[in-house]
């Protein structure tokens, strides 16, 4: 389990962020104090035009740098939700294209089902997040294929019907199988590392800016550290999707599960 998958576990979201940020601004206080301790205003502000350059060129660098990890993540985020929100999709369809078949074979299909994506909602949605998969869903997995195996249609109609079923079925699967991996799969930790030390590099390069007036400096650095790290709380609470607060929950399956236990 990565270093960011512990953090997302064992601290609120909010307490997270709040942390956050409140180290990047501390540091960056700390870190204008001591420059200006040793070396005052006067020195860096002989060179005040070249460090403008060179940090808007620097400035630049960096938001492309973190623009794209913030998209990056949202948009692994935003195909973690669609591809649950399918997944949900075909295990309901599995049911309704079972309407031709016998009533038999439906009502132990709708036990399975119903089996199926109550171990999801209460079993795997748990411990998913823990790099592991359910048990329980995988036997109901397996008591489903037992069941579509062992059948054999008997007029034209039911071949189709019973092949669709088999298709959204195996999708259904598909998406199970996405989903598990998208749970444990997050930003390469290299990634990670020149997130930071960029962000670290960007405020420090203010702190060498030669001001007459402290406060200002105090102020813009601060707010240029706080902005960084709120980029960096968002790419870490997006990172891994069934991880923490700002999570995808089983409310998908919840509606399905509603829909299979009214179906007839």
């Amino acid at each position: 389990m990565s270093f960011i998958q512990l953090l997302l576990l064992n601290i609120p979201t909010v307490i997270l962020g709040i942390i956050i940020v409140f180290l990047y601004v501390i540091v960056s206080i700390i870190g204008l104090y001591v420059v200006r301790a040793f070396h005052p205003p006067q020195k860096f502000k002989l060179h005040n035009d070249v460090a403008g350059f060179i940090f808007a060129t620097l400035g630049v660098i960096y938001a492309v740098m973190l623009a794209f990890l913030v998209i990056a993540t949202w948009q692994n985020y935003d195909e973690a939700e669609k591809n649950v929100t399918r997944e949900a999709n075909y295990i309901a369809s599995v049911y309704r294209d079972t309407r031709p078949l016998p009533a038999s074979f439906r009502n132990e299909l709708k036990k399975n089902l119903i089996d199926y994506v109550n171990f999801i909602i209460n079993d795997e949605w748990q411990i998913m997040s823990k790099g592991e998969r359910s048990q329980n869903v995988q036997q109901s997995q397996d008591e489903i294929w037992r069941l579509f195996s062992s059948y054999i249609p008997k007029n034209e109609t039911q071949k189709i019907f019973f092949a669709e079923s088999v298709k959204k079925l195996n999708e259904s699967f598909e998406m199970r199988r996405m989903r598990l991996h998208e749970a444990n799969s997050g930003i390469h930790p290299i990634l990670y590392f020149v997130l930071i030390i960029g962000g670290i590099i960007t405020v420090s390069f203010m702190l060498f800016f030669g001001t007459e007036n402290f406060v200002p400096q105090l102020i813009m650095t601060s707010m240029l550290a706080a902005m960084i790290a709120i980029a960096l709380f968002t790419v870490i609470a997006l990172d891994y999707p069934f991880i923490g607060d700002i999570s995808i929950k089983a409310d998908v399956f919840r509606n399905v599960l509603k829909t299979l236990m009214s179906s007839l």
